[in-house]
């Protein structure tokens, strides 16, 4: 298990900082964007470890791995950093709460579950069937029970955080910007659309224009492009539940998902960090100052 950080069953009592998330805030927030990690998380669950059909490394295929370290440096830039400490195997916070294959448990789900979600079918739903690379996690099948406590005590507290940068940071700037932070393979696997292709360097989601107002998709394209980065948009990805359920442009909040691709920085097979972290972590700590430069006066005519 030495590629596997475990930790104990989390229960709601024990949800909070240092157990379901981390947040590197800053002495005062002077740029309004707060960056969120959702699927860097590597404390694995024993329990959950032991449930596992998978070895270790095959159980962390689904993680964005580095991708907290890669935008560490935004707190100096004066916007908030949280960082899902759980695993996405185990519960995905970049889904509804209940995006849920009955195929997976042994009892009936309430009518209140969304089993028919485009993400449920690929078997990545809140509750994953299958990491990254399409094979199976579990080897029986789960109860409803199980999934509800995942869910209360991981999920609903690390949205509770989220909501609150948000909504402080609209309380004290009058607009926000969420920048959601995730890392893709390199090449598409065989259930995507672009699968066998190389991808871009960085992909930016906006869910087709909805998300984010368009000069503040175009002012984060432009530095990266600028920065010698070969930049896409919406495709593959256009944004996930994140995206979706806070970008709310006319409310004045914007949200943006940035993915990088993990050729430019890690080993995707061993999952070990490559010579190409240092760059990026120092390219995106500067795009957060570029931000706070320029990303206020944009805001304001949004």
């Amino acid at each position: 298990m030495g590629y596997l950080q475990e930790m104990d069953t989390v229960t709601s009592q024990a949800a909070g900082r240092g157990v379901v998330w981390d947040l590197a805030r800053p002495r005062e927030q002077a740029l309004p964007a707060v960056f969120a990690s959702p699927h860097s998380g590597n404390r694995y669950p024993s329990a959950f470890v032991a449930s596992a059909r998978l070895d270790a490394l095959s159980l962390r295929k689904s993680e964005d791995c580095f991708v907290d370290e890669i935008f560490a440096g935004v707190a100096e830039e004066g916007a908030p950093l949280l960082k899902a400490l759980f695993p996405r195997a185990y519960l995905d916070p970049n889904r509804e709460p209940f995006e849920l294959d009955p195929a997976m448990f042994g009892d009936a789900l309430p009518a209140y579950a969304n089993t028919r979600s485009p993400r449920v079918a690929a078997g990545l739903g809140t509750i994953a069937r299958v990491v990254a690379n399409g094979e199976e996690i579990y080897r029986a099948k789960l109860s409803f029970a199980e999934a509800l406590e995942r869910v209360e005590a991981l999920y609903r507290p690390y949205h509770a955080v989220l909501e609150s940068l948000v909504e402080g940071t609209v309380e004290r700037f009058g607009y926000a910007m969420l920048i959601d932070c995730h890392s893709m393979p390199s090449i598409g696997g065989p259930m995507d659309e672009d699968a066998g292709r190389r991808r871009d360097d960085i992909v930016l989601g906006d869910c087709h224009g909805t998300s984010c107002a368009a000069p503040l998709t175009a002012l984060v394209e432009r530095f990266l492009v600028e920065l010698g980065y070969q930049v896409g948009r919406n495709i593959p990805y256009a944004g996930g539940f994140t995206t979706r359920h806070y970008g709310r442009p006319r409310a004045s909040v914007h949200a943006l998902q940035i993915e990088i691709n993990r050729a430019l920085y890690m080993d995707e097979a061993t999952l070990e960090r490559g010579p190409g972290l240092p760059r990026l972590m120092r390219d995106m700590r500067n795009l957060a100052h570029h931000l706070r430069l320029r990303l206020p006066a944009l805001l304001r005519a949004a």
